[in-house]
């Protein structure tokens, strides 16, 4: 099966003249410093690469600092590799990869050590042995946190440190990738923006750690930066993408009108507190045998299927059940909500679902290879076949620090290949003489962000889903033609790249499964779509849409 969708994306640049724009020449150039760039990074330099690691924000910024949930490793004595992997692959709906969650499971406890190794402070109980929690969709307690609910502050923290402190590491921030170099075929760099201005960056090897796209949508738990950045470049640089039409939505944000957005992690709810309604009934055990703590997908449907029945714009969860002082088992959560006057000890506090993680992105191996030579893709950015069609709870961590790892000794050992040359003539494909609207870019921005929560939502639909793919790429036309574009510019254009392989990779796939739910095909279909749905740039700009080989049923024993 394939199609081709009317989306006219530009090709990334063969090359640079350096002779007009000041370059640099690295081993390695990753691009972001959350958990998996840094991987990458460290990885790297301890192979003897020289390394340059560029962030378009301040260390501490990137969506790993973001996460109030948990590392998943299997470390306690009655716990097992089978079972996690078993939990995997049962949340994954019939698209995980078995090879590739095994490896990544096993190597939990080695991820643990690391980061350890690195400063981590993990959460201990007196006894010194590490405290264990259990999230969605996990049979047993296997989530490790730190500071309670500010793991991810916590990991940022001592992965910034070592990044800072390593000699064969440049670290350059509040630098924003405009495009990667592709000669021969080959990814040989990147083109970025700083400050003082443009300058090219030649690697052997170019690692993609850009994180999520969350900004895409309305409701968000995601940071600023969160773009879409390496899914664009990715596409734009030849790169297979695969999975984009699963997008996991977190059940539970804390919504109060008018306010930023902000997670209540999972762990509040593995700690016994229960979703209410706004006449305090307790709708999730009627909904799955796991109640709150259901798989995603499964919790934020009912969630909103009860804000319609209640005809309400959020629901609440109660924390009476929680074992202990929410307030100094949650001290994030706490300080957060004393800013609304809600009182965890007395006060349920108002949630609703919000887009948290981009499950699908440029198709990689164990190593963050991707189909381009010399490029390389890890963490949210990435589809390696872990997290199939939903992301287990927790595994997110876990995959970024063992394929950073994994890409960046891979990248280290890159061999060398062609050199930047004077860069072609690409005016004819990338460039559109026609005069650039006056558009008001924020207006796009809100009204795209709008789009995507109404249309490629927690529930689509066929119809919805082709209105937004036209308005997408009418807002794209439009964006697309101005001159001199600034960074936010280029930040929307990536959105606008990124919602169109979303969008079109939902209406592609015509089931319900994991996190893609089609109101108009409520099954899911394992005879027609137990297999990756693929995404190109095809000649002309056009996006190729079709399906890989398809997954062997799992059984499961269920």
């Amino acid at each position: 099966m394939s199609s081709h969708e009317a989306l006219r994306i530009p090709a990334a640049p063969g090359g640079f003249d350096t002779g007009k724009i000041p370059a640099l020449e690295t081993d390695v150039l990753v691009v972001g410093a959350g958990i998996a760039g840094a991987a990458a990074a460290l990885r790297a330099a301890d192979e003897g690469s020289s390394v340059i690691c560029i962030a378009k924000r301040p260390l501490g910024q990137a969506n790993t600092a973001w996460a109030k949930g948990g590392i998943a490793a299997v470390l306690a004595e009655n716990d097992r590799f089978e079972w996690h992997l078993r939990d995997t692959l049962k949340v994954g709906a019939g698209l995980t990869s078995r090879e590739v969650a095994k490896a990544i499971v096993d190597k939990g406890p080695k991820a643990y050590d690391w980061l350890v190794s690195l400063g981590t402070q993990f959460d201990n109980s007196e006894d010194g042995a590490v405290q264990l929690g259990r999230e969605g969709g996990h049979s047993t307690a296997r989530i490790v946190h730190a500071g309670g609910d500010a793991t991810g502050l916590e990991i940022e923290r001592a992965l910034g440190e070592a990044l800072q402190s390593c000699p064969s590491i440049q670290l350059r921030l509040d630098t924003f990738v405009e495009d990667l170099l592709i000669v021969d075929g080959r990814c040989v760099g990147a083109i970025i923006r700083e400050s003082a201005g443009q300058l090219v960056i030649h690697a052997r090897a170019v690692v993609l750690a850009t994180g999520g796209a969350g900004q895409l949508y309305r409701e968000t738990t995601n940071p600023s930066g969160a773009t879409g950045d390496g899914q664009a470049l990715a596409l734009r640089a030849g790169a297979t993408l695969a999975d984009m039409e699963f997008v996991q939505f977190h059940p539970t944000v804390l919504y109060i009108a008018g306010a930023s957005r902000f997670l209540i992690s999972e762990v509040v709810r593995g700690a016994g507190a229960r979703l209410v309604d706004r006449h305090g009934a307790h709708f999730m055990e009627s909904v799955h045998p796991d109640a709150e703590l259901a798989p995603r997908d499964v919790v934020s449907r009912a969630i909103l299927k009860q804000m319609v029945e209640t005809q309400d714009t959020h629901v609440y969860l109660d924390l009476k059940d929680v074992d202990g002082d929410p307030r100094e088992l949650f001290p994030s959560i706490a300080r957060i909500c004393d800013a609304f006057d809600l009182d965890l000890r007395e006060d349920a506090i108002p949630v609703r679902p919000g887009a948290h993680y981009v499950i699908g992105g440029a198709r990689c191996d164990l190593h963050g290879r991707t189909d381009v030579p010399g490029l390389y893709v890890v963490g949210e950015a990435a589809s390696s076949g872990l997290h199939g069609a939903n992301r287990l709870a927790s595994n997110s961590l876990l995959e970024g620090a063992i394929l950073g790892l994994s890409a960046g000794e891979a990248a280290a050992n890159e061999p060398d290949g062609p050199r930047l040359r004077h860069r072609p003539d690409v005016s004819s494909e990338n460039l559109d003489s026609t005069p650039s609207p006056n558009l008001h870019l924020e207006d796009v921005l809100y009204s795209l962000k709008s789009l995507m929560w109404r249309q490629v939502g927690v529930v689509r639909e066929a119809e919805g889903l082709s209105q937004a793919i036209e308005r997408i790429a009418l807002w794209n036309r439009y964006v697309s033609r101005k001159e001199r574009p600034s960074v936010r510019d280029q930040e929307l254009r990536n959105l606008l790249t990124t919602a169109t392989m979303i969008a079109t990779a939902a209406r592609y796939r015509q089931e319900s499964r994991g996190t893609h739910f089609r109101s108009d095909f409520l099954e899911r279909d394992d005879d027609n779509w137990c297999r990756p749905v693929l995404l190109r740039r095809g000649e002309g700009g056009s996006l190729e849409v079709n399906t890989g080989s398809a997954f062997e049923p799992t059984d499961l024993g269920l």
